[in-house]
């Protein structure tokens, strides 16, 4: 358990993070629909992160590796807290995108920070473990965040959710702030990042991923899957009330159950990490997830559609375990920043132009039949991951979660 006691301390940094994200996620979305009367504003706030992370991202992961990540954290939580502060005392609308943006814009760095972070500070054997918990906690804030900001806004108003958030991270700081530094050699390399620099960057991850050929085959089918299901998602209000005709009270009670069946989901991955083998965990999670987007889109009712998406969220939540631990367990560390970083910078892109010809399609064809086709090729490209994670010949990228220091390891085909 002593083992632990550092890890359970980033754990509660972050949980506590996450539910103060969820409370002012709803805070600021009736905050902004009070402020404007208008649906395309808030709709607005949705599109802030993804144009945060495109302009962030070539050249974030750079940085990222090379300054110590927990004082990174720390000052990235920090900020992002004393900007959310601000929110409330503004009531011009772009002055509140403005805000919004570069508190993405400083978030973008803290993803592949805390991911690299954790893969100094979790060792390989407690890593599967410990992304399972932490999806545990994702989906506790998920379900209470919005029925606490409920509570809020009920009593005292939107401003206080949002000064909550805010609070939130301040606390996530200080937890970090008391966890071991793991970055002390960084201190020492201090290389100015100009644009010779970001090429010689881009060729590192280039070479990466040309002599890690399996990593990629997994990486870009587990990925082609998700992505799909992203695309899916922007989908769902449409089908549930147009195709199946049911109210914004069902669709509700329908995300409010799902969030239930990600907490059942979490919690069962979490118990049985010593149970079942990584490789099971990827591919049977992202199979059985695409699968439940098929039942989901094959629905007929308030009932089968409710099962369906209990199902998806049930699996998802060991597809996202495995695949965390899986990344962490096989990117050298030392340029992980960089390609988590451009990674993310392609997924965007990916799942912007998946969102939109999806949306295109169900303008101009059944929305039911354009999503069901759409969520068959999902389960396709998992199908395919099952197969590639299962060669025999790939196992010791699976033996015991890792036994390989993966700042040294090559795994060269």
């Amino acid at each position: 358990m002593r083992s632990w006691k550092n890890p359970i301390l980033l754990l509660s940094g972050i949980g506590i993070s996450f539910l103060g994200n969820w409370i002012y996620l709803i805070a600021i979305n009736l905050s902004v629909l009070n402020l404007t009367g208008s649906a395309a504003a808030v709709a607005g706030l949705y599109i802030i992160r993804p144009v945060a992370v495109l302009m962030t991202n070539t050249w974030s992961g750079s940085i990222i590796d090379r300054v110590n990540k927990r004082k990174l954290m720390i000052l990235i939580n920090i900020t992002r807290g004393l900007l959310v502060i601000l929110i409330p005392f503004f009531e011009t609308l772009w002055l509140i995108y403005l805000v919004i943006f570069f508190i993405n814009i400083v978030g973008a760095f803290f993803g592949p920070s805390s991911s690299i972070y954790i893969t100094k500070l979790v060792p390989a054997e407690n890593r599967k473990k410990f992304n399972s918990i932490m999806s545990l906690t994702s989906s506790s804030a998920f379900l209470l965040g919005p029925a606490i900001a409920g509570i809020l806004i009920l009593y005292v108003g939107t401003n206080i959710c949002i000064f909550i958030n805010a609070v939130t991270f301040i606390i996530c700081a200080f937890f970090i702030y008391l966890l071991p530094n793991v970055d002390e050699e960084t201190e020492a390399v201090r290389e100015p990042v100009r644009l010779k620099t970001l090429l010689s960057d881009w060729k590192i991850v280039k070479d990466f991923a040309k002599h890690q050929q399996y990593f990629i085959t997994v990486y870009l089918l587990f990925q082609s899957a998700m992505l799909i299901g992203f695309a899916l998602d922007s989908q769902e209000v449409t089908f549930i009330k147009q195709v199946l005709q049911l109210s914004d009270r069902d669709y509700g009670l329908i995300v409010s159950i799902t969030g239930g069946g990600v907490l059942l989901g979490a919690a069962a991955s979490t118990i049985c990490t010593k149970k079942i083998s990584l490789n099971l965990y990827i591919g049977a999670g992202m199979l059985l997830t695409s699968i439940g987007y098929v039942l989901f889109y094959s629905s007929i009712n308030f009932i089968t559609a409710t099962l369906a998406f209990i199902f998806l969220g049930f699996f998802m939540a060991f597809a996202n375990a495995g695949y965390a631990t899986f990344f962490q367990n096989n990117v050298p560390v030392h340029i992980m920043g960089r390609f988590g970083s451009i990674a993310d910078l392609f997924q965007g892109l990916v799942q912007i132009s998946l969102t939109l010809i999806l949306g295109l399609f169900a303008e101009w064809f059944s929305l039911q039949i354009i999503c069901f086709i759409f969520s068959l090729i999902s389960t396709l490209f998992a199908a395919f991951l099952v197969i590639t994670l299962h060669l025999p010949n790939k196992t010791k990228f699976f033996y015991k979660d890792a036994t390989v220091d993966n700042d040294i390891q090559s795994n060269k085909e």
